[in-house]
């Protein structure tokens, strides 16, 4: 008799086990599969989202136009002062120690020979042109003449070149000099 009881509890305790799990399982199960709809509060802040877009393009349409206003008229200002100024080789030599000619590339700091070579070439011969390029054009000057060239970083070049043309030596030898003549 005792061979039998075990038997029973052999196989009752299994089902038992199994039948416990199963429910379990299946109160778990549903209590996870609750869904939230958020559509529709998905769906308002998509309009918002839209709405925030226009006024914030209308915002930057109106800032451009106002900006390139002013932006003209500072520029013609400053073109109009820059036109008076001369070319002063002398006060050139005397800040930085040697002759300087008019539209000398080099002497914006990183641009060697070839480099200037390289600008002469794309139609960027004066330090006026080198002073109204953007750096992105600078930079495609330099991609054109090969991954030796790609290396040199012009950021500073546009600037630069304006201080030559405006004649700004002093500032321009400052500048050179608190940079490390391009090793900072």
């Amino acid at each position: 008799m005792n061979f039998e009881t075990m038997n029973i509890w052999c196989w009752l305790i299994p089902l038992l086990v199994g039948v416990i799990c199963g429910i379990l399982g299946y109160l778990i199960g549903k209590s996870g599969n609750t869904t939230i709809d958020n559509s529709a509060e998905l769906k308002i802040l998509e309009d918002k989202n839209a709405r925030l877009k226009a006024e914030l393009d209308t915002c930057n349409k109106k800032v451009s136009s106002s900006a390139n206003l002013e932006a003209s008229k500072a520029s013609m200002a400053a073109e109009a002062a820059i036109a008076t100024i001369p070319f002063d080789g002398a006060g050139a030599k005397a800040i930085f120690g040697k002759t300087i000619k008019q539209d000398d590339l080099k002497v914006v700091e990183g641009i060697g020979p070839k480099i200037e070579g390289m600008f002469k070439d794309a139609g960027i011969k004066t330090w006026k042109a080198l002073s109204e390029a953007s750096v992105a054009d600078c930079q495609k000057v330099l991609d054109s003449g090969g991954k030796r060239y790609q290396v040199h970083d012009p950021a500073s070049w546009p600037m630069q070149a304006k201080m030559c043309y405006e004649g700004k030596w002093k500032d321009l030898l400052k500048w050179q000099d608190e940079h490390k003549h391009g090793k900072l």
